[in-house]
């Protein structure tokens, strides 16, 4: 069994059991209560719901009877068929068949034995309302087979927001921590300062077990997008299919949501921008059907999707023509390669001739920037015209808890997430040309645009005589960011904005650092294309 099928089926194993302990409470309150019919509407969705769940997996025996259960609470729902003891047992009694032919079916066992076939016999014979009940009765009594217990599985689905929770407070023991350990670290060794560090290694041990805890995976995920690919290459009247390959790749629950819409833009664009139609492709020389390929794998603790196509790539000129169109761009501007692709995730520019109901507003891609860089991660465009387009989106494994490195500005805290940081400088006057909003870093002979942050955020205050420069990256872009104090690296529980600062450009969310004051948590990718605008701008004037 493939790992993606495995996910599934014990996905729909826990959902099922779920489901049949429902039936049963339902039936037991419709015995009580015949006229309970929110009772009876939850049994026929808990049946209806285990029927298609089991069609999509192929569990052709658990199909069968379900059906025939349906069909029978159907008949009782449309009052064709009285509720009554006997009826009620009969029920229970498929709601025990099912216990049983669940585990069988995992296991790849998929007939019915006669004992099921019986009982499948009686409810049809109850729905079509030619049971006798009280033979019928006496012949389960000495036919049917005895209840089944399900079985003691060591899981437990936990709601989301719980899991939000305790990654909540596992962050706020890791800031208590760090904060023992500064009032402690003035004593030099001793009981307290060692069983400071017991604490600390349970502390790391409880983070990295919630962390754990919160992982799904990633394939179940992705294949989901399957549909999406047909439907808008079926309207389009092309052929694709959808490649992937995440293999055991997991990812924090709190991904999830952004990274599927993200790349649900990202699959409808592939399929109607860069999939040709079957008579161009042939003509081309390749295949008929397109290919898309979805993969994921960790790299160097970020968690890295691409997404790539064999289509027919970016086409250039018509993005920078249209840019140009709409001021994005100025007429003497000479943009490499690269950065004519990044134009795609401008808000309002799109390539497309006409407005379909798939594409054509200039909107999706810049619904993907946003979602990526809510993650506080990264996306990069690679396109080879007449050959494909690959987007690779990196992002953190976590969004609730980042390694941060905190610097000073005024009499404001920021802190930078620690994967952005390459290295810190001297912002010395004769390495640097520079302005009140920025400038140019001579970095090792490389020019490097920075970025001062307290013209940015318009930080009041003094300025001071010397400030340092925090270089940072993420998957294409490098620059630097000015301030006056660099403060060092600890760990922030990321807090969301609320109010005008979520309106601010570059703040990603806020924290409080272990003395108590809030700190402002930078977006880096965002702040990197403030800083390469203001260069860019720069060098055209």
């Amino acid at each position: 069994m493939d790992t993606d099928r495995q996910a599934l089926t014990a996905l729909f194993q826990a959902e099922s059991e779920e489901g049949l302990a429902a039936m049963e409470a339902g039936l037991l309150a419709l015995e009580s209560t015949p006229d309970a019919g929110e009772a009876l509407d939850a049994v026929f969705r808990a049946a209806h719901t285990l029927k298609g769940n089991a069609g999509s997996l192929g569990f052709a025996a658990l199909v069968d009877m379900a059906h025939v259960l349906e069909d029978l609470l159907d008949r009782v729902r449309g009052r064709h068929v009285p509720v009554t003891p006997a009826l009620c047992t009969l029920l229970l009694e498929c709601v025990d068949a099912l216990r049983t032919l669940l585990p069988a079916a995992i296991a790849g066992k998929h007939d019915l034995v006669p004992e099921h076939r019986r009982l499948m016999r009686w409810m049809a014979e109850a729905a079509a309302g030619t049971a006798d009940e009280a033979a019928g009765a006496g012949r389960r009594a000495q036919g049917s087979a005895p209840r089944a217990v399900a079985p003691d599985r060591r899981t437990l689905r936990v709601d989301v927001d719980r899991l939000d929770q305790m990654l909540n407070l596992v962050g706020e023991i890791a800031v208590s921590r760090g904060r023992l350990e500064r009032a402690l670290h003035a004593q030099g060794s001793g009981p307290a300062r060692e069983a400071q560090e017991e604490l600390d290694r349970l502390s790391a041990d409880l983070q990295e077990l919630v962390m754990r805890v919160r992982l799904v995976p990633l394939g179940p995920v992705f294949r989901q997008l399957d549909r999406t690919v047909r439907d808008v290459a079926a309207a389009r009247g092309k052929i694709a299919r959808l490649v992937i390959a995440a293999e055991d790749v997991e990812a924090d629950t709190g991904l999830i949501g952004p990274l599927r819409n993200a790349l649900t833009h990202l699959v409808r664009n592939a399929v109607d921008h860069g999939i040709e139609l079957p008579e161009r492709r042939r003509e081309l020389g390749k295949e008929a059907h397109g290919n898309i390929r979805l993969a994921a794998r960790h790299d160097a603790g970020s968690l890295v999707v691409e997404l790539s196509d064999d289509g027919a790539g970016l086409p250039r000129a018509r993005l920078l023509e249209r840019a140009r169109a709409q001021g994005l761009v100025g007429e003497g501007a000479r943009l490499t390669d690269e950065e004519i692709d990044e134009l795609i995730f401008q808000p309002g520019l799109s390539t497309s001739e006409e407005v379909t109901e798939v594409s054509g507003r200039g909107v999706g891609m810049d619904v993907v920037r946003h979602s990526v860089d809510g993650l506080r991660g990264s996306i990069r465009v690679d396109s080879r015209e007449g050959w494909g387009t690959t987007v690779t989106i990196r992002l953190p494994l976590t969004i609730a808890i980042v390694q941060g490195f905190a610097v000073r500005v005024g009499e404001e805290t920021f802190v930078i997430p620690l994967d952005a940081v390459l290295e810190c400088d001297e912002l010395r006057p004769g390495t640097a040309v520079q302005a009140p909003g920025g400038g140019v870093l001579d970095l090792r002979g490389e020019a490097v645009p920075y970025l001062r942050l307290r013209h940015h955020f318009e930080v009041g205050g003094p300025a001071p005589e010397r400030e340092s420069v925090v270089i940072v990256r993420d998957a294409r872009l490098r620059a630097g960011l000015a301030v006056d104090a660099l403060l060092g690296q600890s760990e922030a529980v990321v807090k969301p904005l609320n109010g005008p600062l979520r309106r601010v450009t570059g703040l990603a969310g806020a924290t409080v650092r272990g003395d108590g004051q809030v700190a402002l948590i930078l977006d880096v990718p965002a702040l990197l294309r403030e800083a390469t605008l203001r260069h860019a701008a720069g060098a055209c004037a």
